[in-house]
């Protein structure tokens, strides 16, 4: 199955909006969101460093209900 597409944000107009997927071939939640500022990311990086290979990124509260509904997916897949 691969990539499986849960929400989008639905306070937005449906396109270039905070997501969220479950990919249960590589085992993870993947998450759409807006960009840090350089005022987050400094905040975030307190509690330790933030590699090139990572992002820190933004969603709103109301996506709290896409995220949980993402988490009930990979646990159903078996995703772990």
């Amino acid at each position: 199955m691969a990539l499986l597409f849960i929400a989008k944000d639905p306070n937005t107009n449906g396109t270039q909006c905070p997501t969220a997927w479950v990919d249960d071939a590589a085992q993870e939640i993947v998450i759409q969101g807006w960009k840090a500022g350089d005022a987050l990311l400094a905040q975030c990086r307190e509690s330790g460093p933030v590699p090139e290979t990572e992002a820190v990124v933004r969603l709103p509260i109301r996506m709290v209900p896409a995220i949980r509904e993402a988490c009930d997916v990979a646990d159903r897949l078996g995703v772990h």
